[in-house]
């Protein structure tokens, strides 16, 4: 396996949270220059996940079938054109149509790499290789926010869109003239449309995807409930200046992407059952804190801050454990897998943006409780898993 192919992977990974975070600091702009009152831009990110959820299960089937690299390539393609869509759009439901359409194209990016990781290999040496892979993606949230408020101040809101099509045109050369094919011919699917469909249900029963998948998908809840809820939490609560903002988040990001690169060195020691338990532990442990602080208003802004930090780096041990996890079992259907995989986790991550929202009292109390409700749930899930 040549060196460079975890970046590869990683940076094809990137599609979507380049694509989710970077047009962020532009919804005023948009909704002032395309006519909608306040919040009516969001019915554009709603779009990005309907997307993004139907586009998992379609690519993960197509990557079973055809192969990895076809779809990717294809997936890219569709991907680069609907952001050039988006970049021209006139009104507000043009935009969403193109955001949808993005998605679908751009979910082959999130399913495929993961599938091809199970391809090329197992236990350790999958956590090691995915640890590598969400180093490069794991760089995207971080970057994404900034890069899209200079490109918004530097030529509007349009040229955000005009940077995701090169990206998506970056990619798609990428996947078309490096990418190898990890999936042999006589290793793809070979099953009807119904048969294909019949694999996701019994996918979905096998425990050990389902546990794993839960883990990672509820972990992912609480990461989303603190994305939505502390710039709120942050800036209008605490007075934190939005400059500075960007700094208290790229560090508990930072603390994250750490966390998933002492992973293998970890696993090696402790095995891949304790690292996501002892991880998971770790967490509740923190948004208690954090919960705590947050009704009592002790400590303030640190006591809010720092077990948030704590509470995401723990979640990068878990990730790639339960991305591993969950597709070891399904080798000639690691693409379906992946896609149940990640429409599960994008469901569980909206419904705990959604959930901060619709509870937001003007304190930190209920985005506290959405993660700690996140972790507990991964922790349960990873108390079910299979020993073998």
């Amino acid at each position: 396996m040549p060196r460079w192919l975890p970046l590869l992977l990683g940076f094809l990974t990137a599609v979507g949270p380049l694509s989710t975070d970077m047009y962020l600091p532009a919804f005023p702009a948009i909704e002032a220059e395309l006519g909608t009152g306040w919040g009516g831009v969001q019915i554009t990110l709603a779009a990005w996940f309907v997307g993004l959820a139907v586009g998992q299960l379609v690519q993960g089937t197509l990557a079973d079938r055809l192969g990895r690299r076809r779809p990717l390539v294809i997936g890219t393609a569709i991907y680069t054109v609907a952001s050039v869509g988006c970049a021209l759009a006139p009104d507000m439901m043009t935009l969403s149509f193109w955001r949808c359409v993005a998605a679908f194209g751009g979910a082959a990016s999130a399913v495929i790499p993961r599938a091809m990781v199970r391809d090329l290999a197992t236990g350790h040496e999958a956590a090691k290789l995915m640890s590598r892979l969400m180093l490069v993606m794991g760089a995207a949230p971080i970057l994404a926010p900034t890069i899209g408020g200079l490109l918004l101040v530097g030529g509007g809101w349009r040229t955000i869109f005009w940077a995701t099509a090169f990206y998506g045109a970056a990619s798609c050369i990428l996947a078309w003239t490096l990418l190898p094919e990890t999936l042999p011919p006589h290793m793809r699917s070979r099953r009807s449309p119904l048969g294909m469909l019949a694999d996701f249900g019994r996918i979905a029963t096998e425990r050990g995807f389902i546990t794993h998948a839960v883990m990672g998908g509820a972990a992912m809840f609480a990461v989303f409930a603190f994305i939505s809820g502390a710039p709120d939490v942050y800036i209008q609560q605490y007075g934190i200046a939005p400059a500075q903002f960007g700094l208290f988040f790229g560090i508990s990001a930072t603390g994250f992407i750490a966390a998933s690169q002492v992973n293998p060195w970890l696993l090696r020691r402790l095995g891949t059952r304790r690292v996501p338990t002892l991880a998971l532990q770790a967490s509740f442990a923190a948004v208690v804190v954090m919960a705590v602080c947050a009704a009592t208003g002790f400590g303030g802004f640190l006591g809010i801050f720092i077990p948030s930090v704590v509470a995401l780096a723990s979640t990068g041990l878990v990730f790639p454990n339960s991305a591993v996890g969950a597709l070891a079992r399904h080798a000639t259907r690691a693409g379906s897998a992946s896609a149940l995989m990640g429409t599960l986790q994008f469901a569980l991550a909206a419904l705990g943006a959604a959930l901060v929202g619709a509870l937001s009292n003007g304190t930190p109390l209920p985005m506290a409780l959405m993660m700690m409700l996140g972790v507990g749930l991964a922790a349960a899930a990873a108390g079910f898993r299979p020993r073998a």
